[in-house]
């Protein structure tokens, strides 16, 4: 084994300013020099790397800013063995001492057995992880159980910029002889119990416009003469969901999986101590009483969430202003079997009925601008299978079985693309702060996870 091979640590990779979010020059050079830094650790593990060249992103003003490249690698092609393929990024969210954090965020810094920086958990450390693992086998002169290929890319927090695309093209070379695929970009729902994800709820975006004019108004020269764009807003959005929840728009229930017996089961075995729960996220009190109500809204059922208004007065002061042009934003997270253009049909429509109704002389603009399916995994498949044994060997216990409430649409495009069995084997713990002020991964998660991987090579390699 080459001596070198270990000495790219977790502080190495948290140390580089990988921020893909920011479209900077500066930034942009940070990325390039991550991706080409995971090249060469892949390379000294043995791998053959393909670093993918994807170009320049063309900006709103006219910059252009060169991609980070994907890289595409493989170790190892048994035909014997399973071939299991890692998807993980490299890039991260920005982030800055003075928003609250304890310490720089990009110098890894240890305090009680927890790894604070930047990408610690999402996904620097997952990644390296895998890698560990992979290198285990080397340094200790076992041969690796699986063939091993990895896809890591640099644009996940920006969208993912061109890996769809890439993942098309490479249908039928690099993916041809992939038998399973694996994701750790999420958390257990637990501080010390692990987790397997079989399923993630998809987003549905949406702008509603209402214009009179461009300009805003003097509400004591046209207060009291006006059709209000901000009025005609507010009730709108009032006409979306209901205090308990519900959701108001007709139909949007209509194509929701229905709850079986089996799947009410799932529920109750999992561990969430619900008191810690509220306690931890500092909320009073939450729409539902019981674990299995607050599991099922968060993960089989939709929800509607209103996040703000563009255009509205929203500074410190008493401005007396009718803005004249206002646009509110909002989101439907969707769950198995919603479809994202029957859902875009239903808002417009709804919308649309409510607005006629006001009899405004303003104009209405509805646009849904993301639109992400649901994903579910056959969680009866060998890969969660083994996932599951591999667990119990290096944590001694069964796993919480979950969904994830957000989305990750990496997972359904590799699903539906390649027509490939998608696992979720999480790392962190629910406490690990991803996006947030000081993030981290405790060590603890970090070597076992190393380890779980290490396991769950050898279990695939059995069930295969």
């Amino acid at each position: 084994m080459d001596p070198k091979l270990g000495r790219m640590t977790l502080r190495e990779w948290v140390a580089v300013e990988s921020d893909s979010v920011q479209p900077v020059p500066r930034l942009r050079q940070e990325l390039l020099r991550m991706m080409a830094m995971a090249a060469e650790k892949l390379q000294r593990l043995g791998a053959s790397v393909d670093s993918v060249d994807l170009g320049s992103q063309q900006l709103p003003g006219g910059q252009s800013l060169p991609l980070p490249p994907i890289l595409l690698a493989e170790l190892g092609n048994d035909p014997r063995k399973p071939t299991v393929c890692f998807y993980g990024h490299l890039d991260v969210q920005p982030a800055k001492q003075g928003d609250g954090w304890l310490a720089d965020p990009y110098t890894l810094t240890e305090v009680d057995g927890k790894l604070y920086g930047r990408g610690a958990t999402d996904n620097k450390g997952p990644v390296l992880a895998w890698i560990n693992a992979v290198s285990t086998f080397g340094a200790v002169e076992q041969d690796l159980p699986v063939n091993v290929k990895f896809v890591l890319e640099g644009m996940e927090e920006a969208g993912s910029v061109g890996l769809e695309e890439l993942v098309r093209r490479e249908k039928e070379r690099f993916f041809a002889g992939v038998d399973y695929i694996l994701i750790s970009d999420n958390l257990w729902l637990s501080r010390k119990k692990p987790a397997l994800t079989y399923g993630t709820r998809g987003n549905s975006y949406f702008l509603v416009e209402v214009k009179c004019r461009t300009q805003d108004f003097h509400s004591g020269t046209f207060g009291g003469i006006l059709h209000e764009p901000l009025a005609d807003l507010v009730a709108l959005l009032g006409s979306l969901v209901d205090s308990s929840g519900h959701i108001l728009i007709p139909g949007i229930y209509d194509s929701v999986a229905p709850l079986t017996e089996d799947e009410k089961d799932t529920y109750k075995a999992v561990d969430l101590d619900l008191e810690e729960y509220r306690n931890s996220s500092q909320v009073e009190k939450f729409l539902f009483e019981t674990k299995e109500e607050i599991l099922m809204h968060l993960w089989r059922y939709p929800s509607l969430s209103i996040h703000g208004i563009e255009g509205a007065f929203d500074e410190p002061g008493a401005k007396t202003v009718i803005p004249g042009r206002v646009v509110g934003k909002f989101s439907i997270r969707l769950v198995p079997h919603m479809n994202v253009s029957v859902v875009e049909k239903q808002v417009k429509r709804h919308l649309e009925d409510v607005f006629s109704k006001r009899n405004s002389p303003n104009h209405m603009t509805v646009s849904m601008v993301v639109g992400l399916q649901p994903w579910l995994a056959n969680t009866d498949d060998n890969q969660y299978l083994a996932a599951k044994r591999a667990i119990r060997t290096v944590f001694g216990r069964e796993p919480d079985m979950i969904r994830d409430g957000s989305s990750i649409p990496i997972a359904k495009i590799f699903q539906d693309t390649l027509q490939k069995s998608v696992l979720m084997l999480p790392l962190g713990a629910v406490d690990d702060g991803e996006h947030s002020q000081n993030e981290k991964i405790n060590r603890w998660n970090y070597i076992e996870g190393s380890k779980l991987f290490a396991a769950f090579f050898l279990e695939m390699a059995k069930l295969h």
